[in-house]
């Protein structure tokens, strides 16, 4: 039997996912106002890495 985090959280997958879908989009819609020429591919693989990054760097944070 899953554990009952997990089923909370595979409950609300779809809203993580697709708040995580909104904030690739905000980011987006900056660097489309930064760059009026961008480069959508690799703007959304900086984008990424950055969200990445910071997702990597939250459990350093959480332990604090």
């Amino acid at each position: 039997m899953k554990k009952m985090e997990q089923l909370e959280l595979d409950a609300h997958r779809s809203e993580i996912v697709a708040d995580m879908s909104s904030l690739v989009e905000k980011y987006r819609t900056i660097f489309g106002w930064d760059i009026p020429e961008i480069d959508q591919q690799a703007a959304d693989k900086l984008i990424l890495a950055a969200m990445h990054t910071a997702l990597d760097d939250i459990p350093a944070q959480l332990a604090d």
